[in-house]
């Protein structure tokens, strides 16, 4: 996949919680310049808000205000105001409902106190702890404050009015914002906040504001790498060639994301544009998987590269990540083992399989290199092992997740893997064990999963249930 242009939501994305830029960001965009990919911001922020960090940090084209006013370093590409009818329709709704609202002009966002807080640095950073639950209790409050301590003046909003106006912002909770959007169908709403709802034309949004950018500097939407972070990017990261969702993003983002970076207070993007080869030149690709993805990253870290284009195990290799397997299936039946009796008679038992399993297999088609019967093979192996899970009635995502860490644990401060210079083992730093031993975690997470399953079959008994039937309060592995 190329990427031509990288586009970055503002709040939460391309500033950190303490509203600055990270030094690893703003080298990442200065890269990406020098490798001639452009650079973008995608916000529901104003022009006025935007502009010094199209000044400072040298981007090439700012799609604000959610996709209504689109400019470059010189010069306006695009605009979408609300309609005058529209507009006295919202201000005299919230006036009846006594909601507090903002208008956002060029020049700024204008109209409410209350709002202009809401869109400054110490709210946005608090509101980051306002569990979403609570949003419509905190919505509430504010309106009914200020309504009686600072209410608007209705025909002050009227004189902004005048001027174009590319967004609308309610301070009202998603339960609020449904109720509102059903008087007002031929609008569209977003929300980059969870108190406050954002007010558009409708066909506009981020997405369609990148698109509009592409035709103009000539790159498809499937060439673009776009990050956020909040509901308002939902549409962007969805539509986009490669999106990316920061840690620090809601879970609908993270679900609809085809990669989740770490925060906007951890490198998130510089993590990401490293992950994807984008700085580097690399031709890599992003598996729908994400399991592999993860196991991917492993590998890039600890051997320094990944395979991108198809190729085929040479036998010597083949046999070497055979035995690797070999090893795990052992420790498998001997953790199935009572006694050290029956590990050794399962041992040869493995034995005699292997040489049956040779024999079957030689009877089939000839011996040579295949990378279709390889593919076939490995894909079986991992469809039984998932098969032994269910069979099990164990979850493996989680342990997954754990093996991963513990796998990702074994990085140096210094960023990189060591090896044992006799034996080439990868080393493992002094806290390991401490941090990330596998095993513990998994014993945890077992017990977590066992629990799960007493409680739901406790909640399924009835007066009249048979014990004896393994159906009654069937478990859904991980419930």
């Amino acid at each position: 996949m190329e990427i031509k242009a990288v586009f970055f939501d503002i709040d939460g994305t391309l500033v950190n919680d303490s509203r600055a830029v990270l030094k690893s960001t703003e080298k990442a965009i200065q890269s990406l310049k020098e490798e001639g990919i452009y650079v973008g911001l995608a916000t529901g922020r104003g022009p006025a808000f935007v502009q010094p960090f199209m000044e400072r940090y040298g981007f090439d084209f700012a799609v604000t205000f959610n996709g209504q006013y689109i400019f470059t370093q010189d010069r306006v590409l695009f605009t979408s105001p609300i309609d005058k009818k529209s507009l006295h329709q919202l201000i005299d709704y919230a006036h009846e409902h006594r909601k507090e609202i903002a208008l956002g002009t060029k020049d700024g966002v204008f109209g409410s106190r209350i709002m202009s807080f809401g869109m400054s640095p110490i709210s946005i950073w608090s509101s980051r702890f306002v569990p979403r639950k609570m949003a419509r209790t905190v919505s509430r409050g504010f309106n009914k404050v200020v309504s009686k301590v600072v209410p608007q003046d209705q025909k002050h909003l009227y004189t902004i009015a005048q001027e174009p106006i590319y967004q609308v912002l309610i301070l009202s909770s998603p339960e609020e914002t449904v109720k509102i959007e059903k008087e007002f169908p031929h609008l569209k709403f977003t929300r980059s906040s969870p108190f406050a709802a954002d007010v558009l034309n409708p066909g506009i949004s981020k997405l369609e504001g990148i698109r509009i950018v592409g035709q103009e500097y000539g790159f498809d939407i499937d060439e673009v790498m776009a990050f956020g972070d909040s509901d308002n990017d939902l549409e962007m990261l969805s539509g986009v060639g490669l999106s990316i969702a920061m840690g620090n993003g809601t879970t609908s983002v993270k679900a609809i994301a085809k990669h989740t970076t770490t925060s906007n207070d951890k490198d998130g993007i510089e993590k990401a544009l490293q992950h994807f080869g984008i700085l580097s030149g690399k031709e890599l690709f992003l598996s729908k998987d994400d399991h592999f993805n993860k196991v991917k990253t492993f590998h890039g870290v600890m051997d320094g590269a990944t395979q991108e284009k198809p190729v085929v195990w040479q036998p010597q290799d083949a046999l070497y990540r055979t035995m690797f397997k070999q090893e795990e299936l052992v420790e498998f039946i001997r953790a199935a083992s009572s006694s050290e009796e029956e590990f050794d008679r399962s041992v040869v038992a493995l034995h005699e399989a292997i040489e049956t399993a040779a024999a079957k297999v030689r009877s089939k088609h000839p011996a040579e290199i295949s990378m279709t019967g390889q593919v076939d093979a490995l894909i079986d192996t991992l469809y039984l092992t998932y098969g032994s899970f269910v069979l099990m009635g164990v979850d493996p995502e989680e342990v997954f997740e754990i093996v991963h860490r513990a796998n990702m644990g074994k990085i140096f401060p210094d960023g990189r893997a060591h090896f044992d210079p006799v034996t080439h083992k990868i080393l493992k730093p002094d806290d390991w064990e401490e941090k990330y031993a596998p095993e513990p975690a998994i014993e945890k997470e077992l017990e977590r999963q066992l629990k799960a399953y007493e409680k739901h079959a406790k909640q399924k008994e009835t007066p009249t249930d048979n014990h004896d039937h393994p159906s009654n309060g069937w478990f859904v592995p991980g419930l």
